[in-house]
């Protein structure tokens, strides 16, 4: 398994658009993938499939959420990579 955190930069978070590019970048890996929605403390809020649009837009990941992404399988790290870089590039919505 593989982790990384990050925080949601650009201004409108994970919705709608942004949610389908994340989801659709994330159906291109075969590993599992989970995005985790975390507290100033660092714990856990919510979780769910980084490939499903429905689990990441229920997830309200709004600017300055801090996130963790998780992957298990052959090409774990770099499923978590991309989509670590996919979300601190703003997704062009800075």
């Amino acid at each position: 398994m593989y982790a990384k955190k990050t925080t949601i930069i650009n201004r409108t978070g994970l919705h709608a658009r942004t949610a389908n590019e994340f989801v659709k970048a994330a159906k291109s890996f075969s590993s599992e993938i989970t995005v985790k929605k975390l507290d100033e403390r660092g714990e856990t809020v919510k979780s769910g499939s980084a490939k499903s649009v429905v689990h990441v837009v229920t997830m309200i990941l709004n600017k300055g959420t801090p996130v963790e992404l998780t992957a298990q399988g052959p090409d774990e790290r770099e499923a978590v990579e991309n989509l670590v870089s996919l979300i601190e590039e703003g997704f062009n919505d800075l």
